[in-house]
């Protein structure tokens, strides 16, 4: 289902005006004895990325057939357009190996692919992808495996990687980390419910109890499965005010499987038990 034009002018990238402010059954990754427990790991899904001064939210974490581990970011957090009616097929993008740090920790990652820096050099001309491919992967040094655990804070999971067919009414959950909420944890974790799909099923417009608000960009979305469903986006203003554009993880996952150049890309699953709390 195309979104609606107005819908396309209206949305805002989260990463806005937040500038220097940042300064299922278990799988084999899921049953790694190196990953720190989820109560004393200093990264994690929902650890507040900052990429050349612009603070966005890590989503899931991603391993590759060399074992490597890597945390998903939105691809505008990494780029150098304007934060409002961004398009990733022809907005300024940062080069790969820019540093990415974790904020609260020594650690520091490097940006390895961009969706919006890969759809521009292959010369992507879909309009639904340019406007909702909106993923990058920040690749953490080998070092960083004994801080780390894969679980969404709060809820759990991921328990796998969804297909991405939820649809009107189903239910969705996202851990923000937004330095606008003034430390309050509180207001991190957030339910809702997905009003529809759109631009061809690239993204959903989803309804939070509290909005995805900025410096929330890039979380991760579960879907009611607690199975990996998207990436926070944008915030809409018309013409659903207060909804999210949360782009749809399997088909940007697809994408840089694609075109990464990074073999045996994958989504680790949590290690904590998925719950609704």
């Amino acid at each position: 289902m195309p979104r609606p034009a107005p819908l396309r002018r209206a949305a805002v990238a989260l990463a806005l005006a937040l500038g220097v402010i940042a300064a299922g059954p278990p799988t084999a990754d899921a049953a790694r004895t190196d990953f720190a427990p989820l109560e004393k790991a200093t990264v994690h899904p929902g650890v507040l990325l900052v990429t050349d001064g612009k603070g966005c939210t890590a989503n899931f974490v991603f391993t590759d057939a060399a074992g490597h581990f890597y945390l998903g970011q939105a691809a505008h957090c990494a780029s150098r357009g304007e934060p409002d009616n961004f398009d990733g097929c022809t907005d300024p993008v940062l080069p790969l190996g820019t540093e990415v740090g974790v904020r609260g920790t020594e650690v520091a990652g490097t940006l390895a692919y961009s969706s919006w820096g890969a759809m521009q050099s292959i010369g992507e001309r879909d309009e639904n992808i340019c406007r909702a491919n909106d993923f990058a992967l920040v690749r953490l040094p080998d070092s960083a495996v004994g801080t780390l655990n894969p679980s969404v804070p709060f809820f759990g999971g991921p328990t796998a990687l969804s297909p991405g067919t939820a649809g009107t009414g189903d239910l969705a959950f996202s851990y923000g980390n937004s330095p606008l909420r003034y430390g309050v944890e509180e207001l991190s974790p957030k339910s809702g419910a997905i009003l529809e799909r759109t631009d061809e099923d690239w993204a959903f417009l989803v309804y939070f109890l509290t909005p995805v608000i900025p410096g929330d960009s890039g979380s991760g979305v579960l879907d009611e499965q607690g199975r990996a469903l998207g990436v926070a986006s944008s915030l809409i203003v018309l013409p659903h005010p207060g909804s999210n554009g949360v782009v749809s993880l399997a088909k940007a996952l697809a994408y840089a499987q694609q075109h990464s150049g990074i073999k045996g890309l994958r989504l680790v699953p949590g290690t904590e038990r998925f719950t609704e709390n």
